[in-house]
Order: structure tokens, then C-alpha cells, then sequence
């Protein structure tokens, strides 16, 4: 178990966090300085064919040590974290343990991970926690599957009678920021298949995600002395305001679940003069996704009509960008890939989660460029925040995971059938 905590610490505690203001890859020099460690490690346990590209992408092989033909599969991290919180100077708690109650992440500040709010802490009593120490996140998204493939390389390397064909493993930067799989080079890959361990709850297994699109509107207005403003000023802060509440009120982030589509306004700054909105779309229908994107333009006409006479041009202007689909149109006709891992899952004692990511991860984008790429838990919990933690046990099961996946590959032993699965259940 130590083994496994200090290489987890040891990445958590390099700030990595992305920049979505940035052009460059990586979007933030300092995520150099985890990928070149990771460079070397990987050499150091001894995988080959270690590469590090000009935009920080890590690819590496762990040679077949079978004779006959075996598909050629990998497993796929990233390594900055989400600029939605500090990832700078982490300094990572450990709990032995856990009694079930609250636990202090900060006393000083009066920081508390309580069962009461976040109600998973309790399926991990009498388990070995780390946490935050309440005034950053803690990077198991996705450092915790970094570790876990890293972990479970050095642990077939180590014992080479574990029989697996050739298996492939790539570090991404900037997945945060939804930029991950965009310079991945699948060709040099040369993986069939692969899996992204960048799930949170243990036994989470995830081959359909959200059609996602982002918004960014642009409100015009005219500023004029309130004192005599009447019939003159117009305000775009309010205008943005008229349009959010446009917007179906019953399908924001906060109000959905599963299957359900939002629209979810992050960020609205503004003046009289401009306003500027910004929001993401999401849903795993296509057909809905759409019909989300033609409302925005719908509401965008309406305001526009409404003031063509009093401001002489259009006051609203929408940009709406496509940033990644649902994976599932991609994974279902190679469904055996996802019946390898829910069959890894149950062999070694893991009750398989299958379910919708309400999110992206780097296995959509890379799914569409050739590489199907379920996605497996991590074992974190509440990313992109200070009431971060990760069970250490969740770790050593996802490692145990990867190395039944690849036995299970070589033997050829993942075409499974209904009867098979629910025998084993």
C-alpha cells in the first residue's frame, strides 16, 4: 500500500493545472516538469519505446511475452489538473482508518469532509483515505490513474508468468481543458483498443458520454447618464440576464441526472456596454443536443428582433463550437472491449457500474479518431475541488483491473456472453 501512496503523492504535489486562455501544448509550462518525471520513471521500471513529443504527449510499451497473436491493447491518463481550482503547493492527507465521521481538512479554516454532505465517504470506512488539506484540489483526476497504470506496468514487469500481448500506455496534457486528444497521435499509438482510467467511483465503467458544445454570447449595449436614460440607455448586463432566463430553469447541472441534457452558464461578466456569457451544452441525445443549440439561436433572434430599432444592429451575437460527441456510437460495435473490463471487474470481486459519464474525458475524442476508449474508474471522488479524496484501496483495485484486462486479452477469454456474466454476478 505505501508503495502506491508515495507514488501518488509524488505526482499530486507537481502543480499541473491547465490553462484554457492559453494557446500552447501544453497550455502551462509547469505541466513539464510531471511529464519529463514520469519520462523517466517509466524508463526506470522498465517499459520501452518511451516517447515524449514536443507538446508534452507520453507514449511507452510493455512488449508481448506470448507467441501467439494477441491484440495489441492500452490504457490512457492524463496528467494536468482542471484550472477550476488551485493545484498549486498540495500537500495531501492521509486518514488510516476511517471511522465513518468527519473528517478536519482544515481547522483553521473550518474545512470539513463530512458523511453528511458527501454520503460515498461511508462506503470507505475502515479504508486508508487521502485527502486535501482544504485549501486545494488533490489531483486524482487524474494523477490517481496515472499511478494505477504506472503501478500495474511495474507490477507485470516484476512478473513476467502474468502472460499479456502488447500493451500500450499514453500520458495526455490539457484534458482539462478539453484539448487532451487533440494532438494524440492514435498511428504511433498502435493500440486496437484502449481504455482511459479517469473514472471516480470504484467499479465505474463508462462507454457513453454527453454531446458537448460550448456558447459564448457577446450583449451590446449603450451607456447614457442614468439621470437621464430614459428611452436611451440600454443595459447589456440585464439583456443577458432576460436571456439566461430563457433558458429551461429544470435542466442546469444542479437539476439533472444520468440521461438528462443542462445548460450550464459558468462564467457572465460585464458593463452596460458589454456583456459577455458563457455556457456549455450537454446531452447524450443527439437529437437533443441539437435542438439545445437551435435554442440558443432561437433566443438569440428573439432579443435581436425585440431591440432592431432602438440599437440599429443585431445586440446579441451567439458563437456555438462542438467540442466532443457521444463515444457510444463508436464503442457499440466494438462492445466486447467494454465486456473485457465489466468481466476483469467481476473476477477480481468488483460489482461493474455501468453508466453514462456526465462529462467528457479524452476516450470520446480519441473513440472518434480511430481508438475506441471505454473509460474505468480512478477511484476519486469530488474532483475539481478542496473536498477531493481518494481511497487508497480503490487505487490497488483499479491496478489489479489493468493487469486482469491484459490477461484476459491473451488468453482471448473476453467474448462473454449474457448467461456467462450473470453467472458470475
Amino acid at each position: 500500500m505505501q508503495h502506491i501512496i508515495d507514488r501518488f503523492i509524488s505526482y499530486v504535489t507537481i502543480d499541473t493545472e491547465s490553462d484554457a486562455n492559453s494557446e500552447t501544448t501544453p497550455s502551462t509550462p509547469k505541466q513539464w516538469d510531471l511529464a519529463n518525471k514520469l519520462v523517466e520513471e517509466l524508463k526506470a521500471i522498465g517499459m520501452q519505446d518511451v516517447t515524449i513529443d514536443d507538446k508534452a504527449y507520453i507514449m511507452a510499451t510493455l512488449p508481448s511475452n506470448v507467441i501467439h497473436e494477441v491484440p495489441t491493447i492500452g490504457f490512457i491518463s492524463h496528467f494536468d489538473t482542471t484550472p477550476d481550482f488551485t493545484g498549486a503547493n498540495v500537500k495531501p492527507q492521509i486518514i488510516s482508518n476511517y471511522d465513518g465521521k468527519d473528517i478536519v481538512l482544515n481547522a483553521e479554516q473550518n474545512i470539513i469532509l463530512s458523511p453528511n454532505y458527501f454520503k460515498d465517504l461511508l462506503l470507505y470506512k475502515g479504508q486508508t483515505l487521502i485527502t486535501t488539506d482544504g485549501t486545494t484540489l488533490l489531483g486524482a483526476d487524474d494523477k490517481a490513474g496515472i499511478t494505477e497504470i504506472v503501478t500495474a506496468m511495474e507490477f507485470l514487469i516484476k512478473n513476467p508468468e502474468i502472460k499479456h500481448g502488447t500493451i500500450r500506455v499514453g500520458f495526455t496534457p490539457d484534458e482539462e481543458i478539453g484539448r487532451g486528444a487533440h494532438h494524440f497521435d492514435v498511428e504511433k499509438f498502435g493500440a486496437e483498443w484502449a481504455y482511459t482510467m479517469d473514472g471516480s467511483q470504484i467499479g465505474e465503467l463508462e462507454y457513453e458520454n454527453f454531446n458537448a458544445a460550448g456558447a459564448k454570447i457577446i450583449f451590446k449595449g449603450k451607456s447614457v447618464h442614468p439621470g437621464y436614460a430614459k428611452g436611451k440607455m440600454i443595459n447589456s448586463m440585464l439583456i443577458a440576464n432576460d436571456f439566461v432566463h430563457e433558458l429551461p430553469s429544470d435542466e442546469t447541472p444542479e437539476t439533472t441526472k444520468g440521461y438528462e441534457g443542462f445548460f450550464h452558464v459558468h462564467q457572465l461578466t460585464g458593463s452596460i456596454e458589454e456583456t459577455v456569457l458563457e455556457l456549455i451544452i450537454r446531452d447524450h441525445n443527439k437529437k437533443k443536443f441539437e435542438k439545445r443549440k437551435q435554442l440558443i439561436a432561437k433566443i438569440t433572434r428573439k432579443i435581436n428582433k425585440k431591440f432592431a430599432k432602438q440599437f440599429g444592429a443585431d445586440i446579441v451575437t451567439a458563437e456555438i463550437k462542438d467540442q466532443y460527441y457521444n463515444m457510444k456510437e463508436k464503442v457499440t460495435p466494438v462492445k466486447h472491449i467494454v465486456d473485457i473490463a465489466e468481466k476483469a471487474m467481476i473476477e477480481i470481486g468488483i460489482k461493474p457500474l455501468i453508466k453514462p459519464i456526465r462529462g467528457g474525458t479524452d476516450g470520446s475524442q480519441l473513440s472518434y479518431k480511430g481508438l475506441p476508449c471505454p473509460n474505468i474508474f480512478a477511484g476519486g471522488h469530488n474532483f475539481h475541488g478542496k473536498y477531493e479524496y481518494v481511497p487508497v484501496e480503490s487505487m490497488q483495485k483499479a491496478v489489479e483491473v489493468i493487469v486482469k484486462i491484459v490477461e484476459l486479452t491473451a488468453i482471448g477469454d473476453y467474448i462473454k456472453t449474457e448467461e456467462t456474466i450473470k453467472n458470475k454476478k
